[in-house]
């Protein structure tokens, strides 16, 4: 497993823009298969719920947008770490609606889908630090996304049982 990339692991083969254009779908997808009554329904204590997992995913979108952005816009930035559990608690993930957690991570893809598609191939070299995985390139960090997102979209499609 990569420092630099802890969710590459967990890329299976695809372009990283298929990947990252699909998951919005693939949520959609799986909050459908795991039906209302079930979203908000940790799988064991201590485990997010599914809703929770997708507060968390837009949640990290808006990071991850953010780091792009940075990398892009300044020389050798470093990034600015989060813990996602207290993320989780200070906003009450369990207590938003999965159609409006689904929302806004959708509207943030969009937005992040664009500027990835209008910055690659020529920014993929564009280094950042993160202070607990090292040197990353702008490529780097796209493939975190993407790996990130197989990772929860795993953990989604065995709530839905698929």
């Amino acid at each position: 497993m990569s420092k630099e990339n802890p969710y590459a692991k967990y890329l299976d083969g695809r372009q990283i823009e298929t990947i990252i254009s699909a998951t919005p779908g693939a949520l959609a997808e799986c909050l459908e298969a795991i039906g209302a009554e079930n979203v908000s329904t940790p799988p064991a204590p201590g485990k997010w719920s599914a809703t929770e997992i997708v507060c968390h995913l837009a949640d990290c979108e808006m990071v991850f947008g953010f780091r792009l952005r940075q990398t892009l816009a300044d020389d050798a930035p470093t990034l600015q770490p989060f813990d996602q559990d207290k993320w989780a608690w200070t906003a009450t993930y369990s207590a938003i609606s999965p159609a409006l957690a689904l929302e806004v991570f959708n509207a943030l893809r969009k937005w992040n889908l664009r500027l990835i598609q209008k910055s690659l191939p020529d920014a993929a070299g564009r280094t950042a630090t993160h202070p607990e995985r090292g040197a990353l390139t702008f490529q780097t960090l796209v493939e975190t996304v993407a790996g990130h997102d197989l990772n929860h979209l795993g953990q989604l499609r065995a709530l839905a049982g698929k």
